[in-house]
């Protein structure tokens, strides 16, 4: 039984990342390369950068994909490292749009989406194949949500791992410790935060627990940027240091105010899914207002920091 339940645990997870690459891929052939133009034209200042790398993750779908992309714009010497920063800023608030996407109830849009993937998917066009993919992939997602939430409660029942979640409910540092490994081997932050919500639905996690783990998830992500990095120039090093800082100093910041939080997000809707992601828009708005005014300062920061390392 514990095995059959963790297969499937497997599986969804599975699932929900094929559709996240799937959807991905669909809206990348539509609109990336047009992104890495206008990353490079319209990002010469921080509020520039944050407008564009938000509306930019929003639509692709993916906060590591448009850092990569800016990892690669300053290798190349097209964007100037401080501007990059703005963008960076953008795509953490920009990927919550997905995380509020999931929250919704849209099960009954999985056949349809199915059938429309499945059609326009076989038709050689690109941009009916492209929104296949959209389509496809979408209904991937909320397969895999329905899954995860119908395995919440079986997979509490098990005594050891009830136990675990009691601990990551009394101590909200282990739920970030949680976010920030699992993020790192799935390669995906909405993935685990869709995770924490298919246990908070059936109430195996409370939404403390919740925001920690979705915090650590904020850690976890920089991997992907970090690996990116590896064998690029001094000025892509320095974006991958400054987004893992970036995410680093806002966790700190947000840690003693998990509580105020929670009690904020609660406040807006009574839907525990709905309040994880709303405490997620609010965290990543609230450190990028914070730290966009001092983005000068930053960049000089994170190249005295690691001016050996870059040097290398």
């Amino acid at each position: 039984m514990i095995k059959e339940l963790f297969s499937l645990l497997a599986v969804f997870i599975a699932l929900f990342l094929f559709g996240m690459v799937v959807m991905r891929a669909g809206l990348f052939q539509i609109g990336q390369a047009k992104f890495k133009k206008v990353l490079h034209r319209l990002t010469d200042s921080a509020w520039k950068g944050l407008v564009v790398g938000a509306i930019a993750t929003a639509i692709l779908q993916s906060s590591s994909a448009i850092i990569i992309m800016t990892v690669g714009l300053v290798a190349t010497g097209l964007l100037a490292f401080r501007h990059s920063i703005g963008i960076i800023l953008g795509a953490n608030i920009g990927t919550t749009m997905t995380t509020e996407l999931l929250a919704l109830d849209l099960s009954m849009l999985i056949v349809p989406l199915l059938v429309i993937g499945l059609v326009t998917l076989v038709i050689p066009n690109q941009k009916t194949y492209s929104l296949g993919c959209l389509s496809f992939g979408l209904a991937c997602i909320f397969i895999a949500m329905d899954g995860l939430e119908t395995l919440a409660y079986p997979l509490s029942s098990i005594p050891s791992i009830h136990s675990f979640f009691d601990l990551t409910n009394e101590h909200q540092l282990v739920g970030i410790g949680i976010g920030t490994v699992l993020t790192a081997i799935i390669q995906s932050s909405t993935a685990t935060t869709a995770i924490a919500m298919g246990f908070m639905t059936d109430n195996v996690l409370n939404l403390p627990a919740g925001i920690a783990i979705m915090l650590g998830a904020n850690i976890g992500t920089c991997v992907t940027a970090y690996l990116a990095s590896i064998g690029s120039g001094r000025s892509a090093k320095l974006v991958a240091y400054a987004n893992i800082w970036l995410n680093v100093f806002g966790v700190l910041f947000f840690f003693p105010l998990i509580g105020w939080l929670s009690t904020l997000a609660s406040s807006l809707t009574p839907i525990p899914m709905m309040q994880l992601a709303h405490a997620s828009l609010i965290f990543n708005v609230i450190c990028s207002i914070i730290l966009l005014p001092f983005v000068t300062y930053f960049s000089k920061f994170v190249e005295w920091l690691h001016a050996d390392k870059v040097n290398a």
